[in-house]
């Protein structure tokens, strides 16, 4: 898995107290922008953190570029509605010879179902790419290729949206390859934006567990989710 943050709301945090702070203020939001002391952002910002008037967040966005991950990752990634996706086609782009998956851990430990595993899918592969050769168009011959394949995508989400995601897919209770996804990009953001992401992860790290009977017994630590 390969994750970058490519682009970025310039001085994220001082636009998040500058949209705060405009609602009571005479003048405009280009004069708070230059005049806020820096004391003054990161007061303002811990406020509507704290407060949770988590409009504000709203204005500040972040684009990641993600590698190395399943199409059953991005399946459950594009279910968070209030982001902008573009993929890697299927149908445009044709995997002869560059096809790439990924194989969950539980598979790659058992040995027994490893090597089925992989025969399979360079089974499927190969009939993939006689399709192909055969004149099928790769927008049908793609009906064959599984969850498993590796695929590319480009993710913007405001840091609102963001500290929703951190809370549901950090949980340990999310699926495995996500989860990892979701810690990666948190530790990323947390590096440009600290206050704002200061205590986001899963809802255990601000109160009770929501799960129910499905807590888990090993909650995560804040730790977990430090900045590189």
């Amino acid at each position: 898995m390969k994750v970058k943050l490519i682009s970025h709301t310039p001085q994220p945090e001082r636009m998040v107290a500058v949209a705060a702070r405009l609602c009571y203020a005479p003048v405009g939001g280009e004069n708070l922008f230059n005049n806020l002391t820096d004391l003054e952002v990161e007061k303002l910002v811990r406020f509507i953190i704290k407060s949770r008037h988590l409009s504000t967040t709203e204005h500040i966005v972040f684009t990641f570029s993600i590698e190395g991950v399943s199409r059953a990752l991005t399946h459950q990634l594009v279910r968070h509605r209030l982001a902008s996706y573009n993929q890697q086609s299927q149908r445009y782009v044709k995997f002869f010879g560059n096809y790439s998956y990924i194989t969950p851990p539980t598979i790659k430990n058992n040995p027994k179902v490893f090597t089925k595993f992989e025969e399979m899918i360079e089974s499927i592969h190969k009939f993939y790419e006689e399709m192909l050769a055969a004149g099928v168009e790769a927008e049908d011959a793609r009906y064959i290729l599984p969850n498993a394949s590796e695929t590319k995508i480009i993710v913007t989400m405001n840091a609102r949206e963001l500290l929703h995601f951190f809370s549901v897919r950090c949980c340990n209770r999310a699926q495995w390859e996500i989860k990892n996804l979701a810690i990666e990009m948190l530790k990323i953001v947390k590096k440009v934006c600290p206050i704002v992401f200061e205590k986001a992860g899963p809802n255990c790290l601000r109160g009770p567990c929501p799960e129910g009977k499905f807590k888990c017994e090993a909650p995560p630590k804040p730790s977990d989710f430090d900045a590189y």
